[in-house]
């Protein structure tokens, strides 16, 4: 079976693209999405990615997302994986409108482009204004969830918040949080010595979280600024993650390191996120490119 794809990354967090509204590529291979993943995202044997990206249809939403890691493993929801999902829906004129909403596992996402011609122009047809090249995208992230049975983050108390976490005979405070996937934030004073491999993997599967978790790395730079290294759930250490970016800023914020918004600066490029007090939501603004076009034997 060929199949057409876009690869394209967010901050270096790269994704292969994939149109299934027909259903095709599900019926074609018996293990599913999960084995069009593991042999797609091979960096050697196959195009290479972070993950696949699927456009389906939705009965509620503009779109349906799903998205799988590269291992395999099915993720609710990616920010950066967001972001290159507007864009390509955009972009290929699949949807017309520059405020998407999108269905996924963590539930509804809005994704806003933001277009080199206009920053502030409203949802508009790109046939009647000829806009199509995205500048930016700003997704709604919705709320961050807190409460950790809800992250889910096995916690003797009612709060996850620098909570002690012992890994290889050493202990981390981490602030757990969810945003549709959890999170585990540790601060650090320098996050290029950070030990984000060894902790990183040990944190992912660490009982404390039973459906495991991304790590981020923070080093905070003052209260706007902050670098970040992240271990992504079942794909290792990758240049950047939205979700992750999102969730630092609320560890920082309820640790009292940082304001509520800020520019994280991850190995991929920058974001700007900001928790806003008036809907509680996180919103998260940074790109997303096209690297190219194809199509591939499945």
């Amino acid at each position: 079976m060929k199949l057409l794809f876009e690869k394209m990354e967010g901050l270096g967090n790269d994704f292969i693209l994939l149109d299934d509204r027909n259903g095709k590529i599900a019926a074609a291979c018996p293990g599913g999405y999960s084995e069009v993943a593991i042999r797609l995202c091979s960096r050697h044997f196959g195009i290479g990615g972070d993950g696949i990206i699927l456009l389906l249809d939705s009965a509620t939403e503009d779109a349906g997302f799903k998205i799988f890691n590269c291992d395999g493993s099915e993720a609710q929801m990616c920010g950066n994986g967001m972001r290159c999902f507007a864009k390509y829906l955009f972009e290929n004129r699949i949807i017309n409108k520059k405020r998407i909403t999108v269905e996924t596992l963590a539930g509804k996402v809005i994704p806003e482009i933001i277009t080199e011609d206009s920053e502030n122009t409203d949802s508009v047809s790109v046939q009647s204004t000829g806009f199509g090249r995205v500048k930016s995208v700003c997704v709604d992230m919705g709320e961050p969830v807190l409460e950790p049975a809800k992250i889910p983050f096995i916690a003797s108390g009612q709060g996850a918040v620098n909570i002690p976490l012992n890994i290889n005979g050493d202990t981390f405070n981490i602030t757990a949080v969810s945003m549709g996937n959890p999170h585990a934030v540790i601060f650090v004073d320098d996050v290029n010595t950070a030990p984000v491999e060894i902790c990183g993997r040990a944190i992912e599967n660490h009982p404390a979280f039973p459906e495991k978790t991304n790590v981020e790395f923070i080093q905070i730079i003052d209260r706007k600024q902050m670098h970040m290294r992240v271990w992504e759930r079942g794909a290792g250490e990758t240049l950047a993650c939205g979700t992750g970016a999102c969730a630092a800023l609320v560890a920082a914020c309820l640790n009292g390191k940082s304001e509520r918004k800020a520019t994280l600066h991850l190995r991929g490029g920058d974001l700007e996120i900001e928790w806003r007090e008036s809907d509680n939501h996180i919103y998260k603004t940074g790109s997303a490119n096209s690297v190219f076009k194809g199509c591939v034997e499945l």
